[in-house]
């Protein structure tokens, strides 16, 4: 097998991970009667020993002494893994309380987030049809707005706290399976402490709504570890700009999730708002191609100087 360009495969890694996370509406429901904050704090428990896991099959435990000895790494990968925390229990809940299709709108806001960390404190540069894309977002936004009769605070949350996610990985360039061990150590002692005051209370599922239950909200941890390293390894291969066009495969995942298997209600003012969000995102997309031909025709050697 060839060998494989670090920007293609960081592309690869991307794609596969907002897959993953745009299917998750179907495996939530799974875990009810678990409430959104249990199965969030088993999500943390279980993602650590699936990584860990993966770190033992690899043998790869060399990067702790270094990493120890790097606290600025350290410090934004548990800010990482308190806004990380947040966004999961956000989803949660809202894919378990009927909101799966407002989950999605956050989703779809959140390229726009991760554009604007770019432009705004990464000095990347936005050309002007990319600009275009941004102002339909917007818009989108506002128009689900008066859609929804109030702000779509879940939308909003999953966005900001996700697109922070994501410039705090890249800051700290950690590799996948190793930042995801420290953000779940993190993690760990509330997660356990929450567990334990449940069971002491009675109050818990895990062990009382059967084996199948219990498993799945195992099952949890590796379907949380997976995506998370996935997105970890492009995170720190790809700009925050291709992060925002892949972005766009999660919500579109997860509106069909809402729609098609949650049967949520779409009236005409919902259907146009996020038309304009997918207008928003054909606009980039083009640009996209077209900025990527136009530089390729740039890098090529003109005749004359060929036949010098």
């Amino acid at each position: 097998m060839g060998y494989m360009p670090d920007s293609r495969r960081g592309l690869l890694y991307g794609i596969a991970a907002y897959t993953m996370w745009g299917l998750f509406p179907l495996y939530w429901p799974l875990l009810k009667p678990s409430g959104a904050v249990e199965i969030l704090a088993h999500r943390m428990v279980w993602s650590l020993v699936a990584v860990i896991a993966v770190l033992a099959v690899r043998r790869h435990w060399s990067w702790i002494r270094e990493l120890a000895r790097q606290p600025r790494k350290l410090l934004l990968l548990a800010l990482a893994a308190v806004v990380v925390s947040l966004n999961w229990g956000v989803y949660i809940y809202a894919v378990n309380s009927g909101h799966v299709v407002e989950s999605a709108l956050g989703y779809f806001i959140n390229p726009l987030v991760s554009v604007l960390f770019g432009v705004v404190l990464l000095g990347e540069r936005l050309r002007p049809w990319q600009w275009a894309a941004v102002g339909l977002g917007a818009l989108a936004v506002v128009v689900l707005t008066v859609d929804y009769g109030r702000p779509p605070w879940v939308a909003l949350t999953l966005a900001a706290s996700f697109g922070t996610y994501g410039l705090l990985k890249k800051a700290a360039n950690v590799g996948a399976a190793e930042s995801l061990t420290v953000e779940t150590l993190v993690l760990l002692a509330p997660a356990l402490a929450y567990l334990l005051v449940l069971q002491a209370q009675g109050a818990s599922t895990f062990g009382t709504a059967g084996l199948g239950h219990a498993a799945l909200l195992v099952g949890a941890g590796v379907v949380t570890a997976i995506p998370l390293m996935s997105f970890t390894a492009a995170a720190i291969r790809v700009p925050l700009t291709v992060l925002g066009l892949l972005q766009y495969i999660a919500p579109i995942l997860q509106f069909l999730c809402g729609v098609l298997v949650a049967h949520e209600t779409m009236p005409p003012s919902r259907w146009a708002g996020f038309a304009i969000i997918w207008l928003a995102l054909a606009v980039f997309s083009w640009e996209g191609l077209r900025h990527a031909r136009l530089v390729r025709r740039a890098a090529r050697p003109s005749p004359a100087l060929e036949t010098v």
